[in-house]
């Protein structure tokens, strides 16, 4: 059995690296990954060499595409736990950016934490903000939630 699960691991590599995309941007290598956000479009995140290393990140993307959804970050509550989060995965904030430093020989896993960085932070707020929305509503309609009945 222990065969046959690796051949369906060696099958899953494959296809990852079958669908993932690089392409030259600047002086960074955009990596088209086989990985779909909330919208189910590709996640792509940049490449960039730094020395002897490498500088991953989104270019700004998750923070950006949860602000233009309307998803309200400036709270020390919101702030504290994107940090959170982030420092689960090491990933790093910068100027609206998630990014790692990583070597060749850490590379596969600070690309893998990035991306998870980047779904965990998206699936996070957005669905925090779909239950803000949602209890507004019941507010609005005079119903009870979860915090009225404490």
């Amino acid at each position: 059995m222990i065969s046959e699960v690796q051949e369906l691991l060696d099958q899953y590599v494959a296809w990852v690296k079958d669908k993932s995309v690089l392409r030259e941007v600047a002086d960074s290598v955009e990596i088209t990954t086989p990985y779909l956000d909330r919208h189910n479009d590709y996640l792509q995140i940049y490449a960039k060499r730094e020395e002897d290393s490498f500088i991953l990140t989104d270019d700004g993307y998750t923070i950006g595409d949860l602000k233009m959804s309307g998803c309200r970050l400036e709270s020390p509550k919101r702030q504290a736990l994107l940090k959170m989060t982030l420092n689960g995965f090491g990933v790093q904030l910068h100027d609206s950016c998630l990014q790692v430093k990583a070597s060749a020989g850490n590379f596969s896993l600070r690309k893998h934490n990035l991306i998870q960085a980047m779904l965990a932070v998206n699936d996070l707020f957005y669905l925090a903000e779909l239950l803000l929305d949602h209890e507004v509503a019941l507010r609005s309609t005079g119903e009870a939630t979860a915090d009225d009945e404490d």
